[in-house]
């Protein structure tokens, strides 16, 4: 079975659902801790070398154009993975196969390459 075996509605599903994932993984990285207004609380000195760690900022909570924001894209996540799972393609592959044939799509589509660093800018 090679990846060009996938039908394309099912590698376009795979693809979306890849970028979906990541665009929600970016925005929770983005908010607030706290989805609710919540106090923050200091940190804990260590007794030795007086390092302060732990504790947090008071979270604001988030707005509710954020709270939407993260339900569209976990509902979208959600039917993805059920189109996913449900196509009808899984049935044409033996039961045996399907572990491999789904991480077969799922490499398949995945972005090619993580972005290379600009180590100029980094440094």
């Amino acid at each position: 079975m090679g990846a060009s075996d996938f039908p394309d509605d099912l590698r376009a599903a795979q693809t979306r659902l890849h970028q979906a994932t990541s665009e929600l993984a970016a925005l929770c990285r983005a908010l607030p801790w706290s989805v609710e207004p919540m106090p923050g609380w200091p940190g804990t000195a260590h007794p030795h070398t007086g390092e302060v760690t732990g504790g947090r900022d008071a979270s604001p909570g988030w707005t509710e154009e954020q709270k939407q924001m993260v339900k569209r894209l976990r509902m979208e996540c959600t039917n993805l993975s059920v189109r996913i799972a449900a196509h009808p393609y899984w049935a044409s592959v033996e039961a045996e196969k399907r572990v491999a044939a789904r991480t077969e799509l799922k490499q398949a589509t995945a972005p090619s390459a993580t972005p290379a660093l600009d180590v100029t800018q980094a440094a």
